[in-house]
């Protein structure tokens, strides 16, 4: 079983929303398994941190060596990403050191509750670090059809959220073009395990 890790930051339960939804994609794919886990506050980060109703467990650094894939969400804040989640990355120096992350395929996801609030600049925010550990950056190419005519949330560098006026839930159009995002990340992840397995990585 090919296990794809999906974390998240969420405070308020909108980027929650979009790892549920990629993890639906994840599992679409045979043999694939999403683990969803979550960054607790800064001064709360562990295991036993105290979590919201809801959330998933606290990542461990053990979650990223025995992934075969990530997917990194968080909310917008200014234009980046949230800072629990960069003190969690902040905190992989040992992983890095020891490649434990290259050559994983690795995909990017975001809310915010403006049109213009950033999500763009956020999800490349994400990548940084990602591409710093190694990784192969998956987006969301225009061969998905709702790419093209979504009013809401959906971009071509990951699958994001507008959490505006009426729309606290996703609507169709994120909720699929995030199933989407997981299924190309575990589809892609499959394909380099058997490359990898016939020696040509």
């Amino acid at each position: 079983m090919h296990k794809l890790l999906v974390l998240y930051y969420s405070r308020h339960g909108n980027t929650r929303q979009l790892a549920r939804h990629i993890a639906r994609g994840i599992a679409q794919v045979t043999g694939c398994e999403a683990l969803l886990r979550t960054v607790a506050d800064i001064g709360h980060q562990g295991e036993q941190a105290e979590l919201p109703a809801g959330s998933d467990p606290c990542v461990t650094h053990e979650d990223l060596k025995s992934c075969c894939g990530l997917a990194m969400g968080s909310p917008v804040r200014f234009g980046n990403m949230a800072a629990p989640l960069k003190h969690f990355i902040d905190s992989t120096s040992a992983q890095w050191l020891s490649g434990t992350l290259i050559g994983k395929p690795a995909c990017v996801f975001t809310s915010s509750s403006s049109m213009h609030g950033g999500q763009e600049t956020t999800l490349q925010s994400m990548m940084l670090p990602l591409l710093h550990h190694g990784m192969l950056i998956v987006g969301l190419p225009y061969s998905e059809p709702l790419l093209h005519t979504t009013r809401s949330g959906g971009t071509p560098y990951g699958a994001s959220h507008l959490n505006q006026g009426q729309h606290k839930q996703l609507d169709s159009d994120e909720a699929a073009l995030a199933q989407a995002l997981g299924k190309r990340l575990a589809e892609t992840a499959i394909k380099l395990s058997l490359k990898s397995s016939d020696g040509l990585r």
